[in-house]
């Protein structure tokens, strides 16, 4: 399985908890894991239902994970600014709960982000997505996304949304989930790979000293 904290791949062995409730519907029961790379617990909810195992079927009638409650997104980097990391960690923390308080964090975050990296002029989220994008200032793998924040969110049908960006609206299939992929982009393009460019070029620096010739500029 895929870790939901780390996002790293391991075998998992589930480890019984025992019974917690027994209903019509069957025994509830708490199983467990462990990931080996992260260390940190992952927690399941099942309903067995009750009498023989019929081969070929499954007698589980209900399975979900309820620790982490949703999988967990991108890794954040050291290199965002807190203030985008922990809008961008809550809008991830509530998406399980609810995709409209998930989408109007991302949303608010998404047009803080544009306002201060994009040097555009500030009006609603829809004009200023399309000032960049018409900017050709992003990449491909920025600009798709964040242009499908508007197609996906169907600004031209809600307004509000580009208008009032933090208000809690409701949300079209996929649309929290379309924020975080863009939010994700934005963040990664502004701030992790800027450094990561100035990182190799410092070691880039230091080998040229040593080998006694001039520094890149």
């Amino acid at each position: 399985m895929k870790c939901p904290h780390c996002l790293e791949g391991f075998h998992d062995t589930w480890e019984a908890r025992g019974e917690i409730a027994k209903d019509k519907d069957g025994s509830w029961r708490i199983v467990s894991t462990k990931c080996p790379a992260c260390k940190r617990a992952v927690i399941k909810l099942l309903c067995v239902i009750p009498g023989p195992k019929i081969p070929g079927c499954s007698n589980v009638f209900f399975s979900g994970i309820v620790y982490p409650r949703s999988p967990s997104r991108m890794p954040l980097s050291e290199h965002i600014p807190e203030r985008f990391a922990q809008d961008y960690r809550e809008a991830c923390q509530v998406l399980a709960d609810s995709a409209k308080a998930s989408a109007a964090l991302s949303r608010s975050c998404l047009q803080n982000i544009l306002r201060e990296k994009a040097n555009i002029k500030q009006g609603k989220l829809y004009d200023e997505i399309e000032q960049v994008l018409n900017s050709k200032q992003l990449p491909t793998y920025v600009a798709d996304p964040l242009h499908d924040v508007r197609v996906v969110g169907n600004f031209a049908a809600h307004p509000i949304k580009s208008e009032k960006t933090g208000e809690v609206l409701d949300v079209e299939p996929g649309e929290a989930e379309a924020n975080l992929d863009a939010l994700e982009a934005l963040l990664d393009h502004y701030f992790v790979k800027p450094k990561e460019q100035e990182d190799r070029r410092k070691k880039l620096n230091e080998k040229l000293k040593e080998a006694g010739k001039e520094p890149l500029t």
